[in-house]
């Protein structure tokens, strides 16, 4: 694959990213002004045990398929690729099948050890879902071995469509039939999203079916491996992938029992117990929403390192990693603090409908979660890394280090007075610190980097500590007497302005730097021109 056709799929893929993200957070606003943050709570609780099974059933076997199947048409041969997307079609199909079983038969018991019966019809509103996602992960797998990233693009997009539309609509006309219920009809929107994000992938694999059957003719190697074969080249570098892809749900979900569990000893209800865990899924929104730049740094960071790393350029492998913490910092320092300085007052602007109580208990919630946002940007930077190194095991031990820290602290401090529900705040916290701190001693040694504190640790510091200052006297003092949302819009934009301003003062960013960034080498060639960037 060139670099520039590389560059233009991952374009289209990272375009795709962005607007599935901002659908889904003009999903799950609404969804909690509609069903509060009890219906929230049994959402999230379903969600997790969700994204479990279809980490088993999909994550890294898409990665698999494209890799198997690119690695066949560089051979010569496009018949091996296609039996390797006929053969993992149907590994999908039937994991996708086992998942759904499993929840179909399961619910009832699943929903009680997660602490919460009444997630019961969000939880099996999600059968569909779990069987046609593996189906629509092998088409996309194939059509991004085949350097074609359009396909996988256009589900996505129509996937978050469909779920945004049907499932706001179901939760609206359900909620009079009860949270529980209305709850299952915003978890129905997933399934509707899959089932037609599917269709529409498999329709562009029929209009390109005759093309696929041409290429058989143009085969140089006539041998093709056999369907075991296959399977066991897929399952080869799946099934690390899908260690490491589970962590994380299997964390959240451990995480909502205890919560749900151990709150109730301190005197609050079943139901108490689920809005506090419908608080945290208002707070880890607005944590997810901040995450989509340095997801879009992390996937450049990976082909970037393994480039080099094949060429045995260590001397730009170290450029690079310096330069992709010191982005990972800027990024996550001033979203960190932002929403933190911010925390209460978004929660009041985007969760109108709440009361007061609920506003404030998931405004504290945020103040301590968003530091989140720091600690995962550096893990999300620092795993590229390790994995354009091939070092791709030492993040999964190092992120399941901080699970285990992090099930333990929650079950810990949930029931400490003073700390309650924020203990779980503090953990999740904690975890990603943990993660961050070993994955950082990892590079260090695999990279042999020796890291600048000037330039890498103390200009970012700086400069956000003036757009942090800056952003605390203008929303506390000089906007407080207008509109309180107006107050915390006008702040966030004079956080983003003071911060860029600050950058270029303290000259924290560096050419280097946009480049790991989508059409960054055109930004920082125009800021070159005005002189602003050195």
């Amino acid at each position: 694959m060139s670099r520039k056709n590389f560059i233009k799929g991952a374009a289209i893929l990272g375009i795709a990213g962005l607007l599935a993200k901002i659908l889904g957070f003009f999903y799950r606003i609404p969804i909690v002004n509609i069903l509060g943050d009890v219906g929230n709570g049994y959402l999230m609780q379903s969600f997790q045990v969700y994204n479990i099974l279809l980490a088993l059933s999909t994550s890294g076997l898409n990665v698999a398929i494209a890799k198997l199947v690119s690695e066949k048409r560089a051979m010569g041969s496009n018949r091996g690729a296609h039996r390797v997307f006929e053969v993992s079609l149907m590994m999908l199909a039937a994991g996708g099948a086992i998942s759904a079983i499993i929840v179909y038969l399961g619910a009832d018991a699943i929903v009680r050890i997660g602490g919460n019966s009444n997630a019961y019809y969000s939880m099996v509103a999600l059968i569909p879902a779990l069987f046609f996602v593996p189906i629509m992960s092998s088409f996309r797998g194939y059509f991004q071995g085949r350097q074609n990233m359009t396909p996988t693009a256009v589900s996505q997009v129509v996937e978050q469509f469909i779920r945004v539309i049907i499932g706001l609509w179901l939760a609206y006309i359900l909620v009079d039939s009860g949270i529980d219920i209305a709850s299952g009809g915003a978890s129905f929107g997933s399934s509707a999203g899959a089932i037609v994000g599917t269709m529409s992938i498999v329709f562009i694999y029929m209009i390109n079916r005759k093309k696929i059957k041409k290429e058989f003719k143009q085969d140089t190697i006539k041998h093709i491996e056999s369907k075991k074969t296959i399977m066991k080249r897929i399952m080869n570098i799946a099934i690390p992938l899908s260690i490491g892809a589970i962590v994380v749900p299997s964390m959240t979900f451990i995480d909502i029992a205890i919560i749900t569990k151990r709150i109730q000893l301190i005197g609050y209800t079943e139901q108490q117990a689920t809005g506090f865990v419908g608080q945290i899924g208002m707070a880890n929104t607005i944590i997810n929403v901040a995450m989509i730049f340095s997801v879009s740094l992390a996937m450049s960071l990976v082909p970037i390192v393994s480039e080099y790393n094949a060429k045995n350029n260590y001397n730009n492998i170290k450029r690079i990693t310096k330069s992709g913490i010191r982005m990972a910092l800027l990024i996550g320092l001033p979203a960190a603090l932002g929403i933190s300085i911010l925390s209460t007052d978004i929660i009041k602007l985007l969760y109108y409908s709440r009361s007061i109580e609920v506003k404030e208990s998931a405004g504290g919630i945020l103040e301590i979660l968003a530091f989140t946002v720091l600690f995962l940007t550096l893990v999300q930077s620092l795993t590229a890394i390790l994995q354009g190194l091939g070092k791709v095991l030492i993040p999964i031990k190092n992120l399941a280090i901080g699970a285990i820290i992090k099930i333990v602290l929650t079950y810990i401090l949930i029931v400490m007075p003073g700390i309650g529900i924020k203990g779980a705040a503090i953990s999740t916290v904690s975890a990603y610190l943990v993660a961050a701190i070993l994955d950082f001693i990892a590079v260090k040694k695999y990279t042999a980097t020796e890291f600048e504190i000037k330039n890498i640790f103390v200009k970012p510091l700086v400069s956000v500590s003036i757009m942090s200052v800056t952003v605390w006297v203008f929303h506390k003092y000089i906007f407080t007497f207008i509109d309180p949302r107006v107050n915390t819009l006008l702040s966030v934009c004079v956080g983003v302005l003071t911060y860029g301003i600050a950058l270029i003062i303290t000259g924290s960013i560096t050419a280097t730097d946009f480049s790991l960034l989508p059409g960054g080498n055109k930004i920082a060639a125009n800021l070159k021109k005005v002189g602003i960037l050195r």
